[in-house]
Formats: C-alpha cells, sequence, structure tokens
C-alpha cells in the first residue's frame, strides 16, 4: 500500500538499493534538499523530482543524494515565486542555457513590477481625486511645426493597442523609408476615448519629409502647427490603465491655468521602444492647445 510520504518508517535514515547503493529515504531527503514533505510529494506529481526507487512492496520512495543540488535548486527558484512549469524549464535545460531562462524570467517580473508601481500610484492619484498629481508629472510647453505624416486609423479598444499601434508603425515606417525616411517621432492620436466603453478612433501617425508629398500613395495628411502641454512618462508608465494618470495630469494642468485644448490628445513615442527599460523614458503624453505655434 502507499504511504505519505513524510511518515515513512526509517525516515531520517539511509537505506540501501537493490544493487548496494545508498539512498535516502523522503524524510532525510526533504530534510537535507531543503524542502518540506508536502512540497516533495508537489514536486514528485509534477514530475520535476520524481524518487529514483519505489518499494513495490511498501510503496515507500527513495531518492540518490545527488539528486539534492536539483532539490535545493528547486527550493530557490520557488523563492523567486517561479511557476512550477518555469522551474520544469530551468530544470530541463543545460547550466547556460538555464541561467539564460532565469535572467529572462526575472526581468520581466522586474518589468511587472514596475508596471504595478505606477499602477498603484495611478489608483491612489485617482482615488484621492487627483491630490498630489502634479508631484508626479512635470508639464511642459513647446511649439510643434506644420507636418506631413504617414497615417492609418481605425477603432481599437485597450487590449488591442499593444498590437495595432507597433504593427501599423511598422508598416508606416516601411512606407516612409522609400520615401526619404521617417522625419520626426511617430504619434499617436486619439480621436474618442478609448477604454472599456469605447474604441476610438486611433490613428497612428508617421512624419516624413513634406518635399516627398506628392510621390506619396499610402494614405497621408498635413498635421497643423500647434503649441502643445506635455509631459514625459516611462515605458512601465504607458501600461494602460496606469497611462491614463498623465494624460489627467495634463488636463488638469490646462484646467489650472485656464488653457483650452484645441485639438485630440496623443502619445509621442521617441525612444527605442524594444531596447527601452521599464524605467527609461519613451514617450509624451500631449495636447494640442491655444497659443502661437512656431512660424504662426
Amino acid at each position: 500500500m502507499n504511504h505519505e510520504l513524510d511518515l515513512a518508517p526509517g525516515a531520517g535514515r539511509s537505506v540501501a538499493g537493490a544493487e548496494g547503493e545508498r539512498l535516502l529515504t523522503t524524510g532525510e531527503f526533504a530534510r537535507r534538499g531543503l524542502l518540506s514533505p508536502k512540497a516533495l510529494r508537489l514536486y514528485d506529481r509534477q514530475g520535476l523530482l520524481p524518487p529514483d526507487r519505489i518499494d513495490p512492496d511498501s510503496g515507500y520512495r527513495y531518492y540518490r543524494p545527488e539528486r539534492l543540488a536539483t532539490a535545493r535548486l528547486i527550493v530557490r527558484l520557488r523563492g523567486l515565486d517561479m511557476p512550477l512549469a518555469v522551474v520544469a524549464e530551468v530544470l530541463a535545460l543545460p547550466g547556460p542555457a538555464a541561467a539564460e531562462r532565469i535572467a529572462a524570467y526575472w526581468a520581466a517580473v522586474e518589468r511587472r513590477t514596475a508596471s504595478q508601481r505606477t499602477l498603484a500610484a495611478h489608483l491612489r492619484v485617482q482615488l484621492s481625486g487627483l491630490e498630489g498629481i502634479d508631484e508626479m508629472y512635470r508639464i511642459e510647453q513647446r511649439d510643434v511645426p506644420e507636418q506631413l505624416v504617414l497615417t492609418e486609423r481605425r477603432r481599437a479598444k485597450p487590449e488591442e493597442l499593444d498590437r495595432f499601434i507597433p504593427e501599423a508603425t511598422a508598416r508606416l515606417e516601411a512606407v516612409a523609408a522609400a520615401h526619404g525616411g521617417v522625419a520626426a517621432a511617430p504619434f499617436v492620436v486619439y480621436h474618442g476615448d478609448v477604454n472599456e466603453d469605447a474604441d476610438g478612433p486611433v490613428e497612428v501617425c508617421v512624419p516624413v519629409d513634406p518635399a516627398r508629398a506628392a510621390e506619396l500613395t499610402a494614405a497621408h495628411r498635413t498635421e497643423p502647427a500647434h503649441r502643445e502641454a506635455y509631459t514625459t512618462v516611462t515605458k512601465a508608465q504607458v501600461e494602460y490603465p496606469q497611462i491614463l494618470s498623465a494624460y489627467d495630469a495634463v488636463c488638469a494642468w490646462m484646467e489650472q491655468n485656464g488653457t483650452p485644448r484645441t485639438g485630440p490628445g496623443r502619445e509621442v513615442y521617441f525612444a527605442d521602444w524594444a531596447a527601452a527599460g521599464p524605467s527609461d523614458r519613451v514617450c509624451d503624453i500631449a495636447f494640442p492647445i491655444s497659443g502661437r505655434p512656431a512660424g504662426g
């Protein structure tokens, strides 16, 4: 019959296997491997740490001492809150590849933590009636010259933006490459609210050399010169819904200063998104406002 691993007789002692090999009982293996018998049962069921021998008569489980290194590694990986599925991936890889997988996992944890930190800040500001929002965001102004932009526009919900924006930007940048290249930072204009109940529309714009206008067959338009109020955010702060607090900050500044907006909000992406870390500045949240633009 089967017995619970931590109730096996002889727990804490070793026994000899069929060929005289020294084996550890589950109790001793768990103790020396720095894990509990309950965890050892779980890792057995998950296929991470199956026993080396099961007595056919008693059902007791035994482990080779050299398996202790694997047991201790699992304990340390779990100390990183690593899911068992990822632990299994690490154990299946050779040393250097396993190290890379751990690095990739931890980088993802840091990205998630940075995103959660900014989300917590967003919720704190939102629930306190925007109190302290001016301490989180520095609002500046600038003049933006007239621009000729390639454009792609569609309706999109928040969960679709992570795919639509980069894919549309890549398509437009490919067109721009055939017409002198990208002339300024790409930007995304929100012509309507984008939230759980509304889907924009959203317009991706890539500036190109206005001298090439006659060559263009792709959709394009002229973005008028304007003055705008903006704040700069990090990659982590771009996550939805915490990005909304940056929009709230610019809107609050415009209201406090009696500065009316003259156009829809937009996100100006001036950095290499793929290479940027969670704390790197990548984007400006901006609104066109009344005022004399450059060259106006």
